[in-house]
């Protein structure tokens, strides 16, 4: 509890919290804009963060996290244009209830179901890591290779669209995680004799590609350039008597928006969609919904924002990302030398209260910026694309180039970024591929390791987790192929 205290202390009154509030403020700004994501302001901002102390950090990516999610409500709100696609469900009720005349109220039931969903989630992460991490430091290599395993059949199979794409994309960053080194035995593998693959794909580098470039070069084509007239905005637009109606509504949308958070895959995106849906099924009045229910603006809100608690739980306990965000943030992480995990509650219980407590003050500021800067953040949404788009390109450059101080990284980052370009317009999805170079080198370890210490794979895959867990794995991944095949088959 003393060490509690001092981080927490060490946080409120340092340059840490000035570093939340700029992440939280960043965060917002790029969640509102249609386009743009949480991930890709993580991305660029974690080679940002290479001279902070880890305090000062983790705040600013926390904070941007955080902020990035919220921040989507706005242009959902105003525009009808989700700024992310965890506000796709927020949408449905409140660009209704806005064009009704009531932006102030849609927005203020957002704001408060975003508080409330991250406060719930806040106390579940506090409980639920440091359980799971207790069970999980006992765990050898080969149940660790089967927790990873099924981390990427979950979040391929679990993929919007095509499914049989995600797994494509998963695999794809497994190759990817190959290249280089091998973690054991030192020897090099897909290299064809370029010396600056010898150390494999930077993490960076392939964040910044693919999240960045890409992005930049789908709204060069597209030529996105809309303004957007915002009518008057006055009060807060809270009204009590409907928060307390919607009470169980709220803890039971940031329980899906947790659970959901823990599963690799689905994370917020998927959250406000599936308690959405739970929402408008147990009403009484289910014909309201997208007329500008309040209901359905509290149920996405608050399960979108509860869903990144959850998405933190693997992170910290098992070192396994919850979404994409939480795989690019690890990155952050690395930056500083910190690998997340079970033992990182032993060896670096600090940064385990730092997470915390950024997560929570990150939360109630990303709450009072929305609240009171109701009539600026909308403004947000007239600033030309072509300017934000030069900025990011330059923290792009500038990021990928102080990774490793060379400019083949900035080469391969361009490439990479034409390459998600096509993967980008063939819909095939980026979050199985980062998360599958971010396990990779893990997958491959944690086998080798396995198999060496049982003896033989049977021997290793013979033990009950890495049994059980594989079965499942496989069961998941041919039951969704079946699925694909049967449904493409009747259309």
């Amino acid at each position: 509890m003393a060490l509690f205290l001092g981080t927490f202390q060490d946080i409120v009154f340092s340059s840490s919290l000035l570093f939340i509030i700029i992440g939280v403020a960043v965060g917002i700004i790029i969640g509102a804009i249609p386009g743009l994501s949480a991930t890709m302001a993580v991305a660029v901002l974690v080679p940002v963060t290479f001279g902070f102390s880890p305090y000062d950090g983790l705040s600013l990516l926390i904070g941007v996290y955080i902020g990035g999610i919220s921040g989507g409500l706005i242009g959902a709100t105003l525009l009808g244009i989700p700024g992310t696609s965890s506000s796709i469900a927020t949408t449905f009720d409140a660009y209704p209830m806005a064009k009704k005349g009531e932006p102030v109220r849609a927005l203020g039931i957002g704001i408060l179901g975003s508080l409330l969903g991250g406060i719930l989630s806040f106390f579940v992460l506090v409980i639920f890591t440091s359980v799971i991490a207790s069970y999980a430091v006992k765990l050898g290599p080969g149940d660790y290779f089967s927790l990873m395993f099924i981390a990427i059949v979950l979040i391929s199979v679990l993929s919007r669209g095509n499914m049989i794409k995600g797994l494509i994309s998963g695999i794809l960053g497994i190759v990817f995680a190959l290249v280089g080194y091998a973690p054991i035995d030192g020897t090099t593998r897909f290299t064809f004799g370029l010396e600056f693959l010898n150390n494999g794909f930077s993490l960076i580098v392939v964040m910044l590609g693919f999240f960045s470039i890409t992005l930049i070069l789908e709204g060069i084509i597209n030529d996105e350039e809309t303004q957007q007239k915002i009518g008057k905005l006055k009060g807060f637009g809270i009204n009590l008597r409907e928060v307390f109606s919607n009470t169980w509504n709220i803890i039971r949308s940031s329980a899906i928006g947790t659970f959901v958070g823990i599963l690799p895959g689905l994370g917020s995106g998927g959250a406000n969609l599936i308690a959405y849906a739970q929402t408008k099924q147990s009403s009484k009045n289910p014909d309201s919904f997208g007329k500008g229910n309040p209901a359905g603006i509290y149920a996405s809100e608050s399960s979108n924002n509860a869903s990144l608690g959850g998405a933190l739980i693997p992170l910290l306990s098992l070192g396994i990302p919850g979404d994409t965000v939480t795989a690019v943030l690890i990155g952050g992480f690395m930056v500083h030398g910190i690998r997340p995990g079970p033992m990182l509650l032993s060896s670096n219980v600090d940064i385990v209260y730092v997470i915390y407590i950024t997560f929570l003050l990150a939360t109630i500021f990303t709450f009072l910026m929305q609240l009171f800067g109701m009539r600026i953040f909308p403004k947000i949404l007239q600033i030309p694309k072509s300017y934000l788009y030069t900025i990011i390109l330059v923290l792009t450059v500038v990021g990928t180039y102080a990774d490793n101080f060379r400019m083949t990284d900035i080469w391969l980052m361009l490439v990479l970024g034409f390459f998600g370009l096509i993967l980008s317009k063939n819909n095939y999805p980026f979050a199985p591929l980062i998360l599958g170079l971010v396990l990779g080198p893990l997958l491959e370890e944690n086998l080798r390791q396995g198999i060496m210490r049982a003896g033989s794979a049977l021997s290793m895959f013979s033990q009950p987790l890495p049994l059980i867990v594989t079965l499942l794995s496989v069961y998941i991944l041919f039951f969704n192929i079946y699925k694909e095949i049967k449904g493409s088959k009747n259309i």
